[in-house]
């Protein structure tokens, strides 16, 4: 009942004593100090998501990098197989061929 009593007189009377303004004002002051503790965690509730999101995209991000790397390597593979079997083979006709004619002369 005490607290209810305060709480009606410190919403109402403003402009009362100096003193009960001075007591309004320390209460003021204290649950400024609770909203920077609060905003102080939100900050580093925040920083601390935002450090996870960057961690979490630094690791998609190397993923993707092996990956396409491999990619590279894969297709870079086969690529000179296949463009080595290719030249090989057309050489060797070639070779063939021009052999063939010179031996038929």
């Amino acid at each position: 009942m005490m607290m209810m009593m305060m709480m009606m007189m410190m919403m109402t009377d403003d402009d009362d004593d100096d003193d009960d303004d001075d007591d309004d004002d320390d209460d003021d002051d204290d649950d400024d100090d609770n909203d920077d503790d609060n905003d102080d965690d939100m900050m580093m509730m925040m920083m601390m998501m935002m450090m996870m999101m960057m961690m979490m995209m630094m690791m998609m991000m190397m993923m993707m990098m092996m990956m396409m790397m491999m990619m590279m390597m894969m297709m870079m593979t086969t690529m000179t197989t296949t463009m080595t079997t290719t030249t090989s083979t057309t050489m060797t006709t070639i070779l063939h061929k021009t052999w063939y004619e010179k031996i038929s002369d």
